[in-house]
């Protein structure tokens, strides 16, 4: 095996592991955005944001939705 082959295929190899190990952090959650606003319903049920919130801090927001302009 030639040594630009041997770089090649170990260059490859990483990418292909970053692009592995960045699948389920980014790619995922931004195909499946009503799976998560699911979750984070069931998680949330019953919780009175005030509550919970440290005075000052902005109240949680559904991460999911545009932002307003």
């Amino acid at each position: 095996m030639s040594k630009n082959m041997k770089f090649a295929l170990i260059f490859g190899g990483f990418i292909t592991a970053v692009a592995a190990a960045f699948y389920p952090i980014f790619v995922y959650p931004l195909t499946h955005k009503d799976e998560y606003r699911q979750v984070q319903r069931v998680n949330r049920a019953g919780i009175n944001q005030a509550d919970v919130q440290p005075v000052g801090l902005k109240i949680w927001s559904d991460p999911f939705k545009p932002a307003d302009k």
